[in-house]
């Protein structure tokens, strides 16, 4: 019951955006000629309609014969109705109000006497439409520049338990690449050669290295090879690696193309960790690096992770680091195990839309997951979200640009 509803407020909300669109398109050109207004009319609709069959052309032929440039396609509407959205919210309100003095009217107004009509505010239209060109512009660059911008973060953490071999060591985390949604290598080309700028001791990914199948790496499994480290580079599942969101022909088809993925992170030199954990040695003291696979306690994402699996073994190592794709998880598990020191999540993107600003930042995301961007302190534990680096279903980010995090740990 809660879709059927869910549906039809989405569908009620996108026809009265529609039409508020093209309610101030009309009213601004109100002074035109009528061939004018009849054009904008036409162009209105027909556009709109271009829009949303091509979008709906993407979506639905995505699987069968996979394209970058079907993201692009799909994420029109979006950008097109966020505008329209904003329209909505200035004339709305105007028409309530409209609709209010007439029937106020009505009822003190003697029988037979003329209401009128209130004309809709031009002023309004027009402010409307340039607010509402906002989002429009914000959208479009982040598809043009800001999905690929990106930021080197650097996080200095303190811990009384690092031993002292390991302070000053540090650490590089990249995650979400969504490899299936480039168009092109260069973007990741240019990213690797930012991450071996800053000569991490030590590189992590923390899962979503595909959208949704293990071919999409394969282009790139050269590029990613490139990544320089003097130790191990470890990564970890995310939940649209095990590819639960394509149809398959079998359960064996979906075996076989996990497994292939898993042979693209030994191809590219990285150590997946499948809850389970590696001890790093330096001057006879050690830390060790836990990683699960995807465990997720938002949004019914899969719990394939088995952290009691992951953290068995490792008691002798003072200081602990878990990789953990979804940061629900640090909430609902890893908080219990009080000597894991640092967790490195990603999966929630920022929502590649939000606000970013120092000391304020905000997300639609922020309302599905407690911890979404950035750091967390809870007693002596820590979390860390990072953003990731590539992006999926907007082919764009605002406001959360992609990340490359440096981590400096020193010994308190």
């Amino acid at each position: 019951m809660s879709r059927l509803l869910i549906t039809i407020l989405f569908l009620a909300l996108f026809v009265l955006a529609e039409w508020y669109g093209f309610q101030a398109i009309r009213t601004v050109l109100q002074h035109t000629s009528p061939g004018t207004r009849r054009a904008a009319a036409i162009g209105y609709w027909v556009l709109t309609a271009t829009v949303w069959a091509l979008a709906t052309w993407a979506m639905m032929t995505r699987h069968s014969s996979p394209a970058p440039f079907k993201t692009y396609l799909g994420s029109l509407p979006v950008i097109f109705l966020a505008t329209k959205l904003v329209v909505l919210v200035f004339l709305l309100p105007e028409d309530l109000y409209r609709m209010g003095v007439l029937a106020v009217r009505s009822i003190t107004q003697p029988s037979g006497t003329s209401n009128g009509l209130i004309s809709r505010s031009e002023f309004l239209s027009r402010m409307a439409l340039v607010v509402g060109s906002l989002p429009f512009i914000s959208l479009v660059w982040g598809m043009a520049k800001g999905a690929t911008d990106y930021q080197v973060k650097r996080v200095t953490l303190r811990f009384p338990n690092l031993p002292a071999s390991f302070h000053g060591f540090k650490i590089l985390q990249i995650s979400d690449l969504h490899t299936g949604s480039f168009q092109s290598k260069e973007p990741l080309q240019r990213a690797v050669r930012m991450i071996n700028a800053q000569n991490a001791d030590l590189v992590f990914m923390t899962g979503d290295l595909v959208n949704n199948v293990a071919t999409e790496v394969e282009e790139h499994i050269e590029t990613l090879a490139q990544i320089k480290s003097e130790l191990p580079i470890f990564s970890i599942l995310g939940n649209h690696d095990y590819g639960d969101y394509v149809e398959w022909e079998s359960p064996e088809a979906k075996r076989a193309n996990l497994q292939r993925l898993m042979n693209n992170h030994a191809k590219i030199g990285w150590r997946l960790l499948m809850d389970e954990h590696h001890q790093i040695e330096r001057n006879g003291e050690k830390i060790a690096v836990l990683g699960v696979q995807n465990w997720g306690a938002q949004m019914r994402f899969p719990k394939y992770g088995n952290l009691v699996q992951a953290h068995a073994g490792s008691h002798d190592a003072p200081f602990k680091i878990l990789l953990s794709h979804d940061p629900s998880h640090w909430d609902a598990q890893v908080v219990n195990y009080p000597d894991i020191d640092l967790t490195l999540s990603g999966h929630t993107h920022g929502m590649q839309f939000g606000v970013n600003l120092p000391g304020f930042k905000w997300s639609p995301v922020q309302y599905a997951y407690k911890e979404w961007a950035g750091l967390y302190q809870r007693g002596k534990q820590y979390l860390y979200v990072n953003t990731g680096l590539g992006f999926l279903g907007y082919p764009g980010r605002v406001g959360f640009l992609p990340e490359i995090t440096v981590f400096e740990l020193q010994r308190a």
